[in-house]
Order: C-alpha cells, then sequence, then structure tokens
C-alpha cells in the first residue's frame, strides 16, 4: 500500500513537472512575439498623438495591450495559483477618441502594462522558457543514447553539453548526461514557472499607492451616497408634510365641518363633501407621484427598458429609445441607472433646446452603457450644482462613470457606464 501510495506521489509529480514545461513552453512562444509587437505599436501609437492619427489609434492598441495583460493575469491564477489584481480606470466605450486616449495615458495601469512588455520579453521569456528547457534537454539526451546520435553522427559529430557524440559510448555518455539534468529538473521546473508569474505580478501588480487612491475614491463616493439619500429622506418627509399630509389634515377639517352642517345647511355640507372629494383625489395624486419618485412601479414590474420608454413617452420632445439588454440588471443599478437617465433627460429639455432625442441601452462586456444623444444647442458641462454632476455621484457609487460630449452648437452625448453583471 505504501509503495503504491509513493508511486501515485511520483507520478503525479511527473505529470505536473511536464506539465509546467509544456506550459512554459507556450508562454515563452506567445510571450516574446506578444510582447515586442504590443511594445512596438503602442510606441508607435502614442508618438503619433501630437499629429493626430494617434488618436485614433491609440485606445485600440492599448485595449489590446490590457486585454493581453489580463489573459496573463487569467494564466497566472490558473496555472501558477497567483492572482493578480486589475486597476485599471474605467473608459467610457462611446466617448470621442480625445477622451478616451487622454484617460487611458493618465492612467498609470496603462504605463505599467508598457513597463510589463519590456520585462515578458526579456526576463519574462527566460523564465518561461527555462522550465521547457529543463524538461526536454534531458529527453533529448535521453533520444540521443538510445540511437539518434546516429543520423547526427553522419553530419560530422554532435555536441550534447560538453559531450561530443560520434560513436555509441559518447551517446551512452550522453545520456548519463541528460540522467544528471533531471535532477535540477525535478527540483526548479515547477519553482521557475511559478517565478515567471511572479515575476508577472511584481510588474503588473498596483502599488500600494494606487490601491489607496482607490479606496480614498470608494469612500468618497460612498460618502456622497449616504449624503445623497439623506437629502433624498429629506424631501421625502417634506413632500409628504407639505403636500399629501397638509391635504388629509384639511380632509378631517372639512369632515367635521360637514358633519356639523348636515342638519343645519345640507347645501354647505354637499359642496364642502364635493371640495373633500377633490382633495382626496389630488393627495392621492401627490402620493403617487411620491412614490413613483422612490421607485416608479414600471421599474419594478417592467425592467429598465421599458421604465425608460415611459420616460420616454413623458417627454415634450420626439425620443427614440433603442433597448439591447438580455436580461435585467440588479436592483440598485437598475434604479440608480433609471433616476441618472431620468436626470439626464430633464437637463436635456430643459436647457439644450432640442427638438429630438436619441436613448440607447445595450449590455456588454459586464457594462451596462447607456448613452442620451440630442440634436441641441450643446455646452453641457459638469459642475459642482449640477444635475449631471448629481448623477456623477449617483453613478460613482456603483464605480461607473459619465462622460459627456457637448461641443458648442451640439449635438450633446451624454455616456453612462455601469459595472453589472
Amino acid at each position: 500500500m505504501t509503495i503504491e501510495t509513493r508511486n501515485s506521489g511520483m507520478g503525479t509529480r511527473a505529470r505536473g513537472i511536464g506539465l509546467a514545461a509544456v506550459r512554459g513552453l507556450a508562454l515563452a512562444l506567445v510571450s516574446l512575439p506578444g510582447a515586442v509587437l504590443g511594445f512596438t505599436l503602442s510606441l508607435v501609437s502614442i508618438v503619433l498623438v501630437p499629429v493626430g492619427i494617434g488618436v485614433f489609434t491609440t485606445p485600440w492598441v492599448l485595449t489590446g495591450v490590457r486585454a493581453f495583460a489580463n489573459w496573463r493575469r487569467v494564466l497566472a491564477a490558473e496555472w501558477g495559483g497567483v492572482r493578480i489584481p486589475s486597476a485599471y480606470r474605467p473608459v467610457p466605450e462611446d466617448a470621442n477618441p480625445w477622451t478616451r486616449t487622454y484617460a487611458m495615458l493618465r492612467d498609470p495601469a496603462t504605463w505599467r502594462d508598457l513597463r510589463w512588455l519590456q520585462v515578458d520579453m526579456t526576463a519574462g521569456f527566460v523564465t518561461a522558457l527555462l522550465p521547457a528547457v529543463l524538461v526536454f534537454y534531458p529527453l533529448e539526451g535521453f533520444a540521443v543514447a538510445a540511437g539518434l546520435w546516429r543520423p547526427l553522427a553522419e553530419t560530422g559529430g554532435y555536441w550534447y553539453g560538453f559531450v561530443r557524440v560520434a560513436d555509441q559510448t559518447s551517446a551512452l555518455a550522453a545520456g548519463a548526461l541528460a540522467l544528471v539534468l533531471l535532477v535540477p529538473a525535478h527540483f526548479f521546473t515547477t519553482r521557475l514557472l511559478h517565478a515567471h508569474f511572479a515575476l508577472t505580478r511584481a510588474v503588473l501588480a498596483p502599488s500600494q499607492t494606487e490601491l489607496a487612491e482607490r479606496v480614498k475614491v470608494l469612500t468618497e463616493t460612498r460618502r456622497d451616497a449616504v449624503d445623497t439619500s439623506a437629502a433624498e429622506l429629506r424631501r421625502i418627509e417634506r413632500d409628504l408634510h407639505d403636500g399629501a399630509q397638509a391635504r388629509l389634515v384639511a380632509m378631517g377639517m372639512d369632515l367635521g365641518t360637514i358633519e356639523t352642517l348636515l342638519d343645519k345647511d345640507p347645501a354647505q355640507a354637499k359642496r364642502l363633501l364635493a371640495q373633500a372629494r377633490q382633495s382626496s383625489v389630488e393627495a392621492l395624486t401627490e402620493l403617487r407621484d411620491l412614490v413613483r419618485g422612490i421607485h416608479p412601479p414600471v421599474l419594478a414590474e417592467r425592467g429598465l427598458g421599458d421604465a425608460v420608454r415611459a420616460l420616454a413617452l413623458r417627454l415634450p420632445v420626439a425620443t427614440e429609445v433603442t433597448v439591447e439588454l438580455d436580461g435585467r440588471p440588479d436592483a440598485p443599478v437598475e434604479s440608480a441607472a433609471y433616476f441618472a437617465v431620468s436626470e439626464v433627460l430633464t437637463n436635456a429639455v430643459k436647457h439644450s433646446g432640442a427638438d429630438r432625442i436619441w436613448i440607447d441601452l445595450h449590455h456588454s462586456e459586464g457594462m451596462l452603457r447607456i448613452s442620451v444623444t440630442d440634436n441641441g444647442r450643446g455646452g453641457a458641462v459638469i459642475e459642482a450644482g449640477s444635475g449631471l454632476a448629481g448623477v456623477e455621484r449617483r453613478l460613482g457609487t456603483f464605480d461607473g462613470v459619465l462622460a459627456v460630449s457637448s461641443p458648442a452648437g451640439g449635438p450633446t452625448m451624454v455616456t453612462l457606464e455601469i459595472p453589472c453583471a
């Protein structure tokens, strides 16, 4: 039983070493051309930014580099058990080329990726190739000892390490050398592959400063969310106090008066009864509006797409809505997106002078993306106290971003992105 367990363990160890060698070879074959190509294209594209060409090419090239880096993060986790966090700043897909290029070049993660490409094509290539060399080179020695030396000898001899193979005796010496080389292969193959991924993590992982900055941003957005929630509760309390509650109190007083006048002045009681009925209708309308402002029933029942379509139907401007959503986002995300769109539409109707609005909702690559475009006068900006600033704070709670493209004369495009499964 002990012998069987030992043999099983040795077989598992051998398979692990062989797998590490194959994975190292695959990484070496991919890392060198991939890193060279990515770094070269990035460098050329960034250099061409001042002349305008790079503005259009840089976002695509850097997006490819990020995809390459993220793929290596996945391999590091699956093949080496090395977790490498990603800290890219979100970039709106529908932003104009200047905005996307500027945002990506300002991101420290972009320059970290470019440094990693240089390391990956040098030290990374070596650390990926060594596990394969440690395993496959001894196998070559065994093949030489088994008879491969004969066709090699016909070409004038063959050097295996420091052994010159010209006959069967020297071939056996090469086999003995290969057997010796299996010892470091046994101990270092998997460690070298892990070292490759550790090197990748050392270069690709965000710094503590970046993580601290990220925590600071998240803390600020959470605080803004709490402040916004508190302000919303105060608004609801004020609306109830000044609206529905006041009407209900007045109705109670009218009903008391009606009770007194029923026998003395039936006509006046009838008039007051009609007034009380009208007050009840108005109070009910105010309560419905208040509930709709908290969480619209159509949003809860029909989802974000139909809720936005309902918003569009109430607008005094011709509005076209395109929805491409396979499912429903989480309720908090759905609610935040709805009220953000509502605020953007309100701004467009009030300030843009537009006679047509287009709304597009779709989900791709783990992001809920919404764009609101109008053909108005333009000039919209995100500034303190504005509705767009409130939308930005609302989205920040979910790590979402808001981008505004609104040149003078229009058109205006407001893009919202929220991470969403």
